[in-house]
């Protein structure tokens, strides 16, 4: 899942940005890909030790699955934190020159981070990119640049609406199929019960650019170290003007999301719906199991009446770091892994897949969620997938851009201060920040 970023990586951020500036991937030229697939086989049959740095629970049943089918390799499995703190420890690891482990789980949102510095490995010369159809578009366009390749795709976070049937049919509300009604079911809601909000919302960066992007809205573009910011596009428009009425009205819980409180009003009916990734079924069972059989799940609603249009929130890739001690033999995992058996293996023990045969398994549709009375959920998440936009990008620095957003953005949701201003503050801290560091920014 995705979690927070915090100021815990501006440091590290500096570093990969300050160093970007100085490479040749950041310039016109193709980062070079070392390694063949015949280095790929000449690993296996020689054996080794991979160590991996991810805090994905189904990675134990490949790891274990790989390990029997070459018994001369060994994966180790290392947890050194999630999200910010692991990507705090594997740049200073990449910046001493040793302590890197040979795969490492890097969120979208983040890859391209490291990415620009050459902090990670191009793997396309190991046959990564022959793999480009087996995959569906939002998670292959977060790891490919060009004719590069930084990682695979290890999950997905195709989007949907996850709404308490239980609060909507007391209350007579139906299912909102666009984000106006949405916000008149929001509205009707807390009319009829002042402790009950159609969401919460705190401000935060993945959720917001997530719908942007659902709304076709495209605000970074980016080439090397020449990136565009620009929130003013027609789908970020669309976005603010419609939370802007929820903002207006207090209709938005104003609890943090993963907080206590949060699981409380999943609870007890006082947040009546999320639109967030295909991951959170598991959270719900873990974290809400007292609502067991009160939620569902619906498809996202839609900015124009009739379309059928998603986006990603969320998910990880498996990348080699830059020191990796054994690429071949970490890149051979990393693609059983991601595909084929291993890929099959983490979606029976629970992960989302990002894989197109997975999705359209009908094993796979054909799953049956108790926590949702039953409903074959996985039909919903893959029709979201099939439809997420393409040309999403995010920014080279977008853990930085990501950990600044409550204190510009934010704003909105403490003050008076319109969204679509505030956003602009996002915008105006974030062109600084990457002009500071080397980049070319055009806003």
């Amino acid at each position: 899942m995705r979690t927070n970023s915090t100021r815990r990586l501006i440091a590290a951020a500096v570093t990969v940005c300050a160093m970007a500036v100085g490479t040749t991937a950041c310039g016109s030229s193709e980062p070079s890909a070392d390694g063949s697939p015949d280095d790929v086989a000449a690993a296996l049959e020689k054996g080794g030790k991979v160590t991996v740095w991810a805090w994905e629970p189904t990675l134990k049943k490949a790891a274990e699955e790989f390990e029997e089918k070459h018994p001369k390799v060994d994966i180790e499995l290392v947890n050194a934190g999630t999200g910010d703190k692991q990507y705090t420890a594997l740049q200073n690891a990449i910046s001493a020159g040793s302590g890197a482990p040979d795969v490492a789980q890097v969120e979208y949102y983040a890859l391209g981070q490291f990415a620009i510095g050459e902090n990670v490995e191009n793997l396309a010369g190991y046959g990564a990119a022959d793999h480009a159809k087996k995959f569906t578009n939002g998670p292959w366009n977060a790891v490919k640049y060009d004719k590069a390749v930084y990682a695979l795709p290890m999950d997905s976070g195709p989007m949907a609406l996850f709404y308490n049937k239980k609060v909507f049919d007391k209350h007579r509300i139906e299912v909102p199929t666009t984000w106006d009604e949405y916000v008149e079911a929001a509205r009707k809601l807390h009319k009829a019960d002042p402790k009950v909000f159609i969401t919460n919302d705190t401000g935060d960066a993945g959720a917001t650019t997530s719908l942007i992007w659902q709304a076709g809205g495209r605000p970074y573009k980016s080439e090397g170290t020449d990136v565009d910011i620009d929130f003013r596009d027609a789908g970020s428009k669309k976005y603010t003007s419609t939370w802007q009425k929820l903002l207006d009205d207090d209709l938005l819980a104003p609890v943090s999301s993963w907080s206590d409180e949060w699981y409380k009003g999943l609870a007890d009916g006082s947040i009546a719906t999320l639109s967030i990734g295909a991951w959170m079924p598991a959270n719900f069972a873990s974290g809400v199991a007292s609502a067991s059989g009160d939620w569902r799940v619906a498809p996202l609603p839609q900015w124009t009446k009739g379309d059928k249009s998603s986006a990603e929130n969320g998910g990880s890739s498996l990348a080699v770091p830059k020191g990796a001690k054994n690429k071949a033999l970490a890149y051979a995992f990393i693609e059983y892994a991601t595909t084929g058996a291993g890929a099959a293996a983490r979606v029976a023990d629970g992960a989302f897949p990002a894989t197109r045969a997975d999705l359209e398994s009908q094993e796979f549709q054909k799953k049956e969620f108790p926590y949702f009375g039953g409903q074959q959920a996985n039909r919903i998440f893959a029709d979201s997938a099939r439809n997420v936009g393409t040309g999403w990008s995010y920014l080279p620095y977008q853990v930085y851009a990501n950990s600044i957003f409550n204190d510009t953005a934010g704003k909105a949701y403490v003050s008076s201060k319109p969204l679509a201003e505030a956003l602009k503050s996002w915008q105006d801290a974030s062109v600084k920040y990457g002009t500071e560091q080397g980049f070319t920014v055009n806003k």
